[in-house]
């Protein structure tokens, strides 16, 4: 008769992969979904996959997503007996009793560790990852076992340890092994031992019993050292090294694996309480601050002067940035920022051409004709799952050379998520609450203590609280409530939405409620400006586009912040007649859009600049310049200023000159003229400062940091393949299975494609089995039941019932599609 204990021995799991089957299939998706590289591509079977699991590049990405104390108990399941009741291990972690189970389960359901409470076992690669050796110290701080430390010691060696430590010798090595062991973990015995040890042998395990549990010893140890080495409590570990073997130092520890056991994680507020409204209100108008900055940094590299020059190694030079940043009234960190937000967005390339240049896309002038609100969404969505890193400018890569902005070397993959992770640690708090620093930093080392590295995940994290406050996600350093859609949208598409089913485009939810919620927040852009007598213009607020577009051109901006002051010169109003606009045009514009009459001194400015523009003609011979006043012409040529541009008098109307074109437009307005270029055909040449575009160029692709989350109808489908798989390879019994109706008799389904792809997209939203018609690829006509997961890119993943595999079709070998009913 079969008593219960034996039952339960029996039915223990003997492998991963026996735990992986004896798991519900909600199980197995949930270790699918929070490990999604053992997905690429579908096991075939669980043994195949509790060998992915257990490979050392998918354990390494485990635990790199594992919380401290997690983390923490897999370091102590490495240095335990292998396998470890689940008492011993509470032994070893004092102080986390209440939140081990927590961390175990986490553990299990990642498949990091396996079988029941007696038989804990650490799956063996993460074991040998976490372990102790000479060349990779635990983080426990703990050394060897005593096996370990004494593998290849003499027999003799063994017996004389024993003599000295008071034990009776044995007769093999073995049983003198397992005496030693017993004593040091004997308590009583161990601190009588302990108890006989001269001062300064105490006082040397001291300095190791914490780690790292490596000495150095002279060639000739003194007296206590040798007191040590004689009973086993040092042992040599290479010449003139010894180690602290981990019993004696788990003894000297009081049972503890760590010296500092977390098992909570550190609170990030209470922070700094401000209203919602509050935060909401700031960070609104530092996302009109934002977009004035990108449109203004763009504007700057849409003319041929301003457009800058992409390096041979590539990216921007120095003398660029810091020359962007002047022009932008910025720090050379804030430009950067604001450079690789407008690349991250798609509205910011290189043009390709010989002579390489920076301009903007023709994305831009679409950004532009968007609303304020939608603008935001769409730079604050790039900054979010941008993997380069404005924050690296400046500083020095792996050979030592400088990372630029726009350069090679800025991609950190782990990026976007320490940026999300930290802004959901924001989201997490109360509304309006802006913690500090500090704290968010600490949390975020808590809860991913080994993703990305100490030294970058903190940098990112301040970045990130930088950044997101220069956007406007936060409002003095609270989270703002139109900022949190864009989160959501995150976390849906994580927890495994379906995107390509039919409904609303992928990812426009969170988008389009963040700029619902932005929208009332932001002023309505004005219509008019106030005209000042002193040749000043004030913009209260925002402008609509033509006013700023044409404003910009008429004037320069002199000071910028909550209202905009702009400042009307000679050479700015001569820009606008350059431009095409007239004199006329010019008094009608400002008239139409000041709330104050047109001060006369502006008035006169205009009519004094356009009487003396366009007199002077410019064109291309060497170059020439043409006058209908034959007195104005012989007064250029006799100025002394002009004697280097070579000119010579051709006719009384026409004066020759050596220089080009452009160097005599630039020398002749300084010397206070207003000189208008020609065509070939004798035209005024207009010049419009917004020509330069890049040809239609993508936003750059994010640098992938591992596959992406699994949705819901793709883990379902892997699952079922996976089941099936396991019991083809005789792993398991047959699992019972929603019944597919069978396909009724009659050629295969011809329906139009539009229907096709309608009837497919269907049936993955519902998660229902449909009868498609396939071509395969000898020309085969025939008809499979399958549930389709994914449509998308011109091929349909689908779990093929006949098969009971996940497979992917291409659309054009489907001759039709039709519910499995029909």
């Amino acid at each position: 008769m079969t008593t219960e204990p034996e039952a339960r021995r029996r039915a223990a799991p003997r492998t991963l992969a026996d735990e992986l089957r004896s798991r519900p299939d909600d199980e197995l998706a949930a270790l699918l979904r929070a490990r999604p590289d053992l997905l690429s591509p579908v096991p075939g079977d669980l043994s195949q996959l509790a060998t992915r699991a257990g490979a050392r590049t998918s354990v390494l990405r485990a635990l790199e997503r594992l919380d401290r104390f997690a983390l923490q108990v897999a370091e102590a399941l490495a240095v335990a007996p292998d396998p470890c009741p689940y008492g011993e291990l509470a032994a070893l972690l004092p102080g986390g009793e209440d939140q081990l189970p927590r961390a175990l389960g986490l553990l299990r359901e990642r498949a990091i560790v396996w079988g029941g409470d007696d038989r804990l076992r650490l799956v063996r690669t993460a074991r040998e990852l976490l372990a102790p050796s000479a060349s990779r110290p635990s983080p426990t701080g703990l050394g060897p076992s005593l096996a370990e430390a004494t593998a290849g010691m003499s027999p003799g060696r063994l017996q004389e340890i024993l003599t000295a430590a008071g034990l009776p010798t044995t007769h093999d090595p073995v049983s003198a092994l397992e005496s030693l062991t017993s004593l040091f973990g004997d308590r009583e015995r161990m601190d009588a031992l302990l108890g006989q040890a001269p001062e300064e042998a105490r006082v040397m395990l001291a300095k190791l019993v914490w780690g790292p549990p490596y000495g150095e010893v002279s060639e000739v140890p003194s007296q206590p050292v040798r007191w040590l080495l004689d009973r086993a409590l040092l042992l040599p570990a290479a010449p003139r090294t010894v180690v602290l073997p981990r019993e004696a130092a788990l003894h000297l520890r009081g049972g503890r694996a760590h010296r500092r056991l977390e098992p909570l994680p550190p609170p990030v507020g209470p922070g700094r309480a401000r209203t919602p409204a509050v935060a909401d209100s700031a960070g609104a108008g530092q996302a009109l601050a934002a977009l004035a900055a990108v449109e203004e940094l763009l504007e700057l590299w849409s003319t041929e002067a301003g457009a800058p020059p992409v390096l041979r190694a590539g990216g921007l030079g120095v003398r660029d940035l810091k020359r962007t940043a002047v022009a932008l009234d910025v720090s050379e960190t804030v430009a950067a920022f604001w450079i690789e937000l407008a690349y991250a967005a798609g509205l910011l390339a290189s043009d390709g051409e010989e002579g390489e240049r920076y301009a903007p896309t023709p994305a831009y002038d679409t950004w532009l004709e968007e609303p304020p609100e939608r603008r935001w969404t769409h730079l604050a969505r790039a900054w979010l799952a941008a993997t380069r890193l404005a924050g690296l400018v400046g500083g020095r890569d792996a050979r030592s050379r400088t990372l630029g902005a726009l350069g090679p070397g800025l991609d950190r993959g782990p990026a976007p998520e320490l940026r999300r992770h930290t802004l959901g640690l924001l989201a997490a708090e109360p509304a309006g609450t802006a913690p500090e620093a500090d704290a968010v930093a600490a949390r975020l080392d808590w809860e991913c203590p080994l993703r990305g590295g100490a030294e970058l995940r903190g940098r990112i994290v301040r970045w990130t609280l930088t950044e997101a406050e220069l956007l406007g996600v936060t409002g003095r350093g609270a989270l703002t409530s139109y900022a949190r859609p864009l989160l959501d949208e995150h976390a849906a598409d994580a927890g495994g939405t379906d995107a390509d089913t039919a409904g609303p485009e992928p990812g426009t939810a969170g988008p389009e409620a963040a700029a619902s919620l932005l929208a009332p927040l932001l002023p309505e852009p004005l219509d008019h400006v106030l005209l000042q007598a002193d040749l000043t213009a004030v913009a209260p607020g925002p402008l609509r586009r033509h006013l700023a577009e044409t404003l910009n051109t008429l004037a320069d901006v002199e000071s910028k912040g909550g209202a905009t002051v702009y400042r009307f010169t000679p050479e700015s109003v001569r820009r606008a007649l350059d431009a095409g606009h007239g004199a006329g045009d010019l008094h009608a514009f400002l008239a139409a859009h000041s709330r104050t009459p047109v001060p006369q001194p502006l008035a006169y400015l205009i009519d004094d600049v356009a009487r003396r523009h366009g007199r002077l003609r410019v064109g291309a011979a060497g170059s020439y310049v043409r006058c209908d006043d034959d007195t104005l012409l012989a007064e250029i040529a006799a100025d002394r200023r002009a004697a280097s541009l070579g000119l010579r008098l051709l006719a009384p109307t026409v004066l020759a000159a050596q220089a080009d074109p452009a160097t005599l437009l630039e020398r002749l307005r300084a010397m206070g003229y207003a000189p208008a270029a020609e065509s070939a055909g004798g035209d005024v040449v207009v010049h419009r400062a917004d020509a330069l575009r890049t040809p239609p160029r993508t936003a750059p692709e994010p640098v992938p940091d591992g596959p992406p989350a699994p949705g819901a109808p793709l883990l379902a489908a892997a699952v079922r393949a996976i089941r099936s798989g396991d019991v083809a390879a005789g792993g398991a019994p047959p699992r019972p299975r929603r019944p597919v109706p069978a396909a009724p008799g009659g050629p295969p389904p011809r329906t139009p494609a539009a229907d096709t792809l309608a009837v497919l997209r269907a049936a993955a939203r519902r998660g229902t089995a449909v009868r498609i018609g396939h071509v395969d690829a000898d020309g085969t006509a025939g008809e499979r039941v399958v549930e389709p997961v994914r449509v998308e890119g011109g091929f349909v993943t689908a779990y093929d019932h006949t098969a009971e595999e996940v497979r992917t079709y291409p659309l054009h070998r489907v001759t039709g599609a039709a519910d499995a009913e029909q």
